[in-house]
């Protein structure tokens, strides 16, 4: 797990730790200190801490003036014990939310595992983000984690599954990854 860093190639364009807005500003990390750890393997340092023991996260781009942000999770999503979705909602979107962002494109290829709970944060997301035309969208997850949330019937706050679980978007630039999914994910929400 040590060896699974956050996707970089955007760096050229976005750095979260530089970004005023980012919750993560300011932010300094270390190449060679390893500190953080999912069960007992530690992750690499460039993952951002959200609260949670065992979910972390990288802001791959964030567009304040079109309103959307690209975030990668890595880890186990456990709202059953941690509650990592109130973790995650009140110190990470909550701060973007206040800052225009009701565009989320979650990237869940790094997520192992997902154990729900209360479905209450995803709704509050949902509806501070629908207000807005926004919406929040998954995509690459595993399909036993695919079938978790499914079961949870959180699929009635966010999309996933399906093509979103196909994506091949590491060659996009960000704009044109995020143009892509809007066109698709926001026709798709707004014709029902």
């Amino acid at each position: 797990m040590q060896n699974i860093e956050p996707f970089y190639r955007w760096r050229n364009t976005y750095i979260a730790e530089e970004d005023e807005n980012s919750p993560f500003f300011g932010r300094e990390y270390s190449e060679f200190e390893y500190s953080n750890s999912i069960y007992n393997y530690y992750i690499h340092p460039q993952w951002d801490e959200i609260g949670s023991n065992t979910l972390y996260i990288k802001i791959l781009f964030a567009d304040y003036a079109k309103g959307f942000a690209i975030i990668e999770l890595m880890g186990e999503w456990n709202d059953c014990i941690d509650n990592d979705i109130m973790s995650f909602k009140r110190n990470i979107i909550d701060k973007l939310l206040r800052k225009g962002i009701h565009k989320f494109v979650l990237i869940a290829e790094n997520v192992l595992n997902f154990h729900s709970d209360d479905d209450c944060y995803y709704e509050e997301w949902y509806e501070e983000v629908k207000d807005e035309e926004g919406w929040i969208t998954i995509l690459n997850m595993r399909p036993h984690v695919v079938e978790e949330m499914q079961s949870a019937n959180l699929q009635y706050y966010m999309s996933f599954g399906g093509f979103l679980n196909q994506v091949k978007w590491r060659s996009l630039k960000p704009q044109r990854f995020f143009e892509a999914i809007d066109k698709v994910v926001g026709k798709q929400l707004y014709l029902d």
